[in-house]
């Protein structure tokens, strides 16, 4: 349900992060019985909307993709609850993901890396996600796992969609259309939890087999010209993460849909062992790393070492998920014996958040969003362990030195 916020009616309990232009409370509203049903806010200030270079764009265009999204609900993503626009903010409402993102889950495993059963489980979320934002024409071009969201329900949901891009859909393969997975429906957050008892399922019932076991910066356009679409078929923006961003980007040679999988690619490896396949001790050694180093691994090839090392072709033609869209990446073995449409209805994922304890919602105080706000921009925040969210500081000017490459 769409949300009419009035600012003055929103407690703000606590800080969730914060990006280059924008803040992300967790905020309940004090007009409303919903108390107990917080939700994310993530306000932007127009001066510094007005200060950076096409952030008002990418603020509104976000909105904008949210608002797509909520036509269509899925459960691996998002959608728009509400928004609001004074003289000095404009901000919009997103579910609250209590679970916290994929990269304070991973810290907290036995020696930072994920299992076979919950990389598998997670990775092939993933999948659906993009699979679904590609179908609407969308590239996401910012997945990272700070970006990747974990639902109360244990189940993943992507955020910040303020790189993602249209591209024209004929680019994208539906040969897949009769494998993608199912709509939102029994986990909505209205359920009442009537639903038959054979359609209960966990990780362990949807899964036949296990798999093998086997702080980057955000790019921001290079360019401040305007690429056509209506006329071409690639982007030649230079966004995305350092460590994520695919070798197409770094040359600047164009890009379509295959730089998510690529990304996917990059996210799998961080999962499995730990760190990310490129990362160097420096921007420029990153950049020479991702366009000709192959990824290293630990032990015995598997199909999971394949699986990545497809993803992580340097020729976008020839990577998995260039010809047959996601159909290709899910018939891949890494997958074999997963039965993708029962993957929304595993009610016992890898990670269950608690529960919020509702006093701290019901009975904070809370903060007030402009004095906030106003304390951080005289007062400027160093990074912290802030949920381990923010890796590094965003990128706002293309490195040149990587034409050197």
């Amino acid at each position: 349900m769409f949300m009419n916020l009035n600012l003055e009616n929103l407690n703000a309990v606590r800080v969730l992060g914060r990006g280059a232009t924008g803040t992300v409370f967790l905020v309940t509203d004090r007009s409303t019985t919903s108390s107990s049903c917080p939700f994310a806010l993530k306000v932007v200030e127009k001066s510094a909307i007005h200060s950076k270079l096409g952030a008002a764009r990418r603020a509104r265009w976000e909105m904008s993709v949210l608002a797509r999204l909520a036509q269509n609900p899925f459960i691996f993503l998002p959608t728009l609850l509400g928004t609001l626009e004074t003289d000095d903010f404009l901000a919009w409402a997103v579910p609250y993901c209590p679970g916290g993102d994929l990269n304070v889950l991973r810290h907290h495993q036995t020696d930072r890396i994920f299992s076979p059963s919950a990389t598998l489980f997670y990775v092939a979320e993933i999948v659906c996600a993009l699979d679904s934002l590609h179908r609407m024409g969308i590239v996401y071009r910012d997945l990272k796992p700070e970006n990747v969201l974990i639902q109360q329900s244990g189940h993943v949901m992507l955020t910040d969609f303020d790189l993602s891009r249209s591209l024209p859909t004929n680019r994208y393969n539906d040969s897949s259309q009769s494998k993608s997975a199912p709509p939102r429906r029994s986990l909505d957050a209205g359920e009442t939890g009537t639903r038959p008892r054979q359609h209960r399922r966990n990780l362990a019932r949807i899964l036949s087999f296990t798999p093998e076991k086997a702080n980057p910066a955000r790019v921001s356009p290079a360019t401040r010209r305007r690429t056509s679409f209506s006329a071409g078929e690639r982007s030649h923006s230079f966004v995305g993460t350092e460590e994520y961003v695919a070798p197409e980007v770094v040359r600047g040679d164009g890009h379509e849909f295959g730089v998510d999988w690529w990304a996917l690619g990059v996210l799998t490896y961080e999962m499995a062992y730990g760190k990310t396949p490129f990362r160097g001790r420096s921007r420029k050694e990153t950049f020479r790393n991702v366009v000709l180093k192959r990824p290293e691994f630990v032990g015995r090839p598997s199909e999971l070492t394949e699986l990545i090392s497809r993803l992580l072709e340097k020729d976008p033609s020839c990577r998995l998920g260039a010809r047959g869209g996601a159909a290709e990446v899910k018939a891949h073995a890494f997958f074999r014996g997963l039965r993708w449409e029962l993957l929304t209805e595993v009610s016992r994922p890898p990670f269950i958040a608690p529960l919020e304890d509702e006093t701290t919602l019901t009975e904070s105080n809370g903060m007030d969003i402009r004095e906030h706000l106003q304390k951080v921009r005289q007062k400027p925040v160093k990074p912290s362990s802030l949920a381990l969210s923010s890796r590094s500081s965003d990128c706002r000017e293309k490195d040149d030195s990587i034409t050197e490459l």
